[in-house]
């Protein structure tokens, strides 16, 4: 059972699969983010702008899970945003981007 998300931490939680999945902006989840999507800024400012594509924000949620079920892979992580919608997995990403712009 995975923990629930503690804000105090930056942590958001996003509904998968009928199971809630905590996001954990650690920083070596960010530099593991950073090296794949390349810098963070960049991300916010695509985020800022409607820019910022399917494949990045499933690969920052990606990096940035903590205590995720074993059974849990990228591809499906990526189909189940897609189920939800955008619109479900927007608060997430607003507590993400809010983490690296601000810190802790």
């Amino acid at each position: 059972m995975n923990p629930a998300a503690n804000p105090a931490r930056g942590e958001a939680a996003l509904r998968i699969a009928g199971e809630m999945l905590v996001l954990r902006p650690t920083f070596a989840a960010l530099v593991a983010a950073e090296q794949e999507l390349g810098p963070l800024f960049g991300v916010v400012e695509r985020a800022a702008d409607g820019r910022l594509g399917l494949a990045e924000l499933v690969g920052l949620f990606w990096h940035c899970r903590h205590g995720a079920p074993d059974a849990l892979t990228r591809e499906r992580l990526g189909e189940a945003v897609v189920e939800a919608g955008l619109g479900a997995a927007t608060p997430a990403l607003k507590v993400l981007l809010r983490q690296i712009l601000a810190g802790r």
